[in-house]
């Protein structure tokens, strides 16, 4: 599904690179880390539960789908841990990283529909309380991921091409901590698609609760 989709955006002329592929199936609700290696082929890497946009509240979106860059033009940040009014950590604990992937349109999940535009984030959620969901649909419209992901996706510059980029040419990039292994073939893109998969797969279970 992921090779149809970068045919739709024209971007089939790609050097060896890593991706994440999110998976936002009711029945899958999975991020699932590839490599695509010279002549089109593919390695799987591995995957994980991963929890997408829950409509029907005020402010939540269906989660987009497409191919979207992970550029410099949106620089991510990291959590500061702290606590919302629901005693949560929306972004996880201190110094988990914030993918961000800009301004999308989305469709509103509430009243009568229609688009907006959503900020498009890959994000850790609180370890006490929503991690043990991750599985089900549950976000405003982001993309919540367990901290082993963030963790693994953080220190091996999966996504981190433009940034390796830009510090390789002399310039100063904070959010890379020192101390990284990063792969051979960081990528640029975050895939997103609907399988629209009718059973469950084996290797994406239901959460806990």
């Amino acid at each position: 599904m992921i090779e149809q989709v970068l045919v739709e955006t024209n971007l089939t002329e790609l050097s060896t690179q890593s991706f994440v592929l999110v998976d936002s199936s009711l029945q899958v609700q999975a991020a699932i880390v590839l490599v695509r290696k010279e002549g089109g082929r593919w390695a799987w890497i591995g995957a994980t539960a991963v929890s997408t946009g829950k409509v029907g509240t005020y402010d939540h979106f269906v989660t987009p789908l497409g191919v979207f860059p992970h550029t410099l033009d949106n620089p991510d940040f990291r959590a500061e841990g702290t606590f919302n009014k629901n005693h949560i950590r929306g972004y996880g604990v201190r110094g988990r990283r914030i993918f961000d992937f800009g301004w999308q349109v989305a469709e509103r999940g509430w009243g009568d529909g229609g688009t907006s535009k959503m900020r498009l984030q890959m994000h850790a959620t609180d370890p006490h309380v929503l991690e043990a969901r991750l599985g089900r649909v549950a976000s405003e419209g982001c993309i919540r991921i367990p901290a082993s992901l963030n963790v693994f996706l953080d220190q091996h510059g999966i996504l981190d091409a433009d940034y390796e980029a830009a510090l390789a040419a002399g310039h100063s990039q904070w959010m890379l901590r020192p101390g990284r292994t990063t792969i051979p073939w960081p990528g640029h893109y975050l895939v997103i698609v609907d399988s629209h998969a009718a059973v469950r797969p084996a290797w994406s279970p239901l959460p806990r609760w």
